[in-house]
C-alpha cells in the first residue's frame, strides 16, 4: 500500500489516543475496522484510503453483509470508518466524507444480563475465603456491585484511590477522566480484610500502589477477573453468561429501581451522555409492566 495511507492512519492512531484520550483497547478496535478497509482498497486497486468513494463504501459494506458479519458487528465498523474520514476532513487530508451518507445497518436495541441481589449473594457466598485468593476475590467482586465500575477501572484501581473515613473511592474511567463513587461499608469491611493478607504478597516494582494483586505481585488482568466471576457464578449455579459488565448493569438497574435519579446514576457509572445511562429505563419500564400485570385489580384472575 502506498505510504500516504500508512501516514494517516498512523497519524489518526496518535490523534485518537493523544487528542480523544481513548483506551488501547478501544484504539484497537478502531485499528481493526480500518484494516478491514485497507485490505478492502487493496483488493479493489484503489489508489489509498484517501481516495475512497461514498460508493466503495456501499460496495465495502456489502462485502461484509456477505461474508455473514452481524449487523451490530457492520454499524461498529461503519462507526469506527465515520470517526476516520472526520478526522481526515478536518485535518484537510480529504475534501469530502464519503461516509456522510453511509448508512448503518439498524439493530435491535440488546438489553443486558441483570443478576438479581439473590444471585449476587450466592456468587460472593460461593467463594472459599480460606484459599490464597479468596478474600481478593470477594472484595473485588463487592467493589464491582458497590461501585458499578468497569473491569479496566477495578484493575486500575490503587490503594491511594480509596478514602476510608470518607465512604468514597476515585476512579479513573473513559479518556483517563477521573470521578468520585461512593462504596459501601459492607465493600470498604472486604478491602480491610484483603489489605491484612496483601500483607503476605511479595509486591512487584512498580506495582506498590495497585489494590487488587495477582499471585506473582502484579495488577490483575481483564482475563483474571473474567475468569474469577464465571467460576463462582458456576459455582453458585447461575446459568445466565456472567461478565464483570454483568455486575456493573445489575448495580445500575438496582439503584433505578430502588428510586435513585438517572442522573445520580449517570455521574457514578462515568457515562459522558445521559442517553447511554437512559438504557436502564427500559429494564425499568419492564420490570414496571410485570409489577402492573400482576397486581393491578383488572388483571386479577385474568
Amino acid at each position: 500500500m502506498p505510504s500516504e495511507k500508512k501516514s494517516v492512519v498512523t497519524l489518526y492512531r496518535q490523534h485518537l489516543m493523544l487528542e480523544k484520550g481513548l483506551s488501547a483497547n478501544t484504539i484497537e478496535a478502531y485499528a481493526v475496522d480500518l484494516e478491514k478497509l485497507q485490505q478492502f482498497v487493496l483488493e479493489q486497486g484503489i489508489e489509498s484510503v484517501l481516495r475512497v468513494t461514498h460508493e466503495d463504501l456501499q460496495q465495502f459494506m456489502a462485502q461484509l453483509h456477505d461474508e455473514g458479519i452481524s449487523p451490530r458487528s457492520r454499524a461498529r465498523t461503519v462507526s469506527g470508518i465515520r470517526s476516520f474520514y472526520r478526522f481526515l476532513l478536518l485535518d484537510d487530508y480529504v475534501r469530502t466524507d464519503p461516509t456522510e451518507l453511509l448508512e448503518a445497518p439498524r439493530i435491535g436495541m440488546k438489553l443486558p444480563e441483570v443478576l438479581s441481589v439473590g444471585e449476587i449473594d450466592r456468587i460472593l457466598a460461593s467463594i472459599d475465603l480460606s484459599q490464597p485468593q479468596g478474600q481478593r476475590n470477594r472484595a473485588m467482586l463487592e467493589v464491582l456491585y458497590s461501585c458499578g465500575l468497569r473491569v479496566s477501572e477495578l484493575t486500575g484501581l490503587k490503594r491511594s484511590d480509596v478514602y476510608f473515613e470518607e465512604e468514597f473511592i476515585t476512579v479513573e474511567g473513559k479518556g483517563s477522566k477521573r470521578r468520585l463513587v461512593p462504596i459501601s461499608p459492607g465493600a470498604l469491611h472486604e478491602i480491610r480484610n484483603y489489605l491484612h493478607d496483601r500483607q503476605r504478597i511479595a509486591v512487584a516494582k512498580g506495582f506498590e500502589d495497585t489494590l487488587f494483586l495477582n499471585g506473582r505481585g502484579k495488577a490483575l488482568t481483564r482475563v483474571t477477573v473474567f475468569h474469577v466471576i464465571r467460576t463462582h457464578a458456576g459455582l453458585a449455579g447461575i446459568t445466565k453468561t456472567v461478565s464483570p459488565h454483568t455486575f456493573r448493569h445489575s448495580f445500575a438497574t438496582h439503584l433505578l429501581e430502588g428510586g435513585a435519579h438517572l442522573r445520580a446514576i449517570q455521574m457514578m457509572l462515568g457515562h459522558e451522555k445521559i442517553t447511554t445511562t437512559e438504557l436502564y429505563t427500559h429494564l425499568d419500564r419492564e420490570s414496571l409492566r410485570r409489577e402492573i400485570v400482576e397486581h393491578h385489580p383488572r388483571n386479577k384472575g385474568k
